[in-house]
């Protein structure tokens, strides 16, 4: 991938060319972009987990779509004035100087298009928000481990992808862990459990369709980003109107808090460079390796969400299974770093 041709500085990559595609396939390993844009998403995604348990927990806001909702405006919102000040393309390979008058800047086939990405990019979202809110950090970070699975089944059917024996046994490692962390886990939840199995589903299904339809789109990561939200945006409207959410969110005690409102506006800025990583990530390197960064990022993640929210008794087994599942993730960083 190569940044577009542009007179003014760019700080993030925004289109994607031929050459470079061509150039990324070919390679065996992980090229040093792709591993700067997968360091880039564990540190925003750390952040994210905690601004959203923050304002979920900590303030017990209790309307997690609205805050989808609000991270989506935001974001749509932010990508419409980089382009209109020409610092991004939404096309891949199209210079910022060109414009596009059209009242949705992406063209309707391309839409229909990324239909079906923006729509498990939606239930991606209101999911996997759910699933933070019901159970303690360091227990959601260990559950949602269990990704890699999912998401190895829906590439090899989506895509026809195939790893190698070292990756596998890398990713067993990381699913024993993840078991072995929750046997005697003695906050034990059962609706919280599910509701993260679901997330893990529907994670792996959006990143193995970032890998299938954002490649063929013809867009730049900022414009499947744009798509999903101008998609997503008014659903989300709809929906949290209709169920009296943004009504009850004017009687929240905590509204007009200014330690509340710092929480959401860190949220949403967090959630639109989280998207723009994950996009970036999964487009250079692959879902499965998006999906082992998720589980790399989980010891900041989980020792953070213990120090700061608690929430979980110590257990030694738990301790255990965490050590083993990072275990397993750096084998398998290893494994792409070289080539293998």
């Amino acid at each position: 991938m190569e940044e577009a041709t542009s007179t003014k500085s760019q700080p993030l990559p925004v289109t994607d060319s031929p050459v470079a595609k061509e150039s990324h396939r070919s390679a065996k390993g992980m090229t040093k972009r792709g591993v700067y844009a997968a360091i880039s998403y564990m540190v925003c995604a750390i952040l994210l987990i905690l601004f959203n348990k923050a304002v979920l927990s900590s303030y017990n806001f209790p309307y997690a779509n609205v805050i989808t909702l609000f991270q989506t405006i935001s974001s749509c919102l932010f990508l419409y004035v980089m382009r209109r000040w020409k610092i991004i393309s939404f096309s891949a390979g199209q210079p910022e100087s060109i414009t596009d008058d059209s009242a949705t800047h992406v063209p309707i086939k391309t839409l229909v298009h990324t239909l079906p990405l923006a729509s498990s990019y939606l239930l991606y979202m209101l999911i996997t928000m759910e699933s933070v809110r019901a159970l303690n950090v360091p227990m959601y970070t260990t559950l949602r481990r269990t990704t890699v699975a999912f998401t190895m089944v829906v590439e090899y059917f989506l895509t026809g992808q195939k790893h190698s024996l070292a990756v596998l046994s890398s990713v067993g490692i990381i699913i024993l862990g993840a078991f072995i962390a929750g046997a005697r886990d003695l906050s034990f939840d059962s609706y919280g459990y599910a509701i993260v199995f679901v997330a893990n589903i529907c994670t792996a299904v959006y990143l193995a369709s970032i890998s299938r339809i954002g490649k063929s789109s013809g867009l730049s990561s900022f414009g499947l980003m744009w798509s999903n939200g101008i998609i997503c945006g008014p659903a989300l409207l709809l929906w949290t109107a209709m169920n009296g959410d943004l009504e009850a969110m004017m009687n929240f005690p905590h509204l007009f808090s200014p330690g509340f409102q710092a929480m959401m506006l860190l949220s949403c800025i967090m959630a639109f460079f989280l998207n723009y990583f994950v996009f970036l990530n999964t487009t250079l390197n692959s879902a499965l390796t998006q999906t082992i960064c998720g589980n790399l990022k989980d010891l900041f993640t989980i020792g953070l969400g213990w120090l700061i929210f608690g929430g979980l008794p110590f257990d030694l087994l738990n301790v255990a299974g965490q050590s083993i599942g990072f275990l397993g993730s750096c084998l398998y960083a290893y494994c792409k770093l070289r080539g293998k």
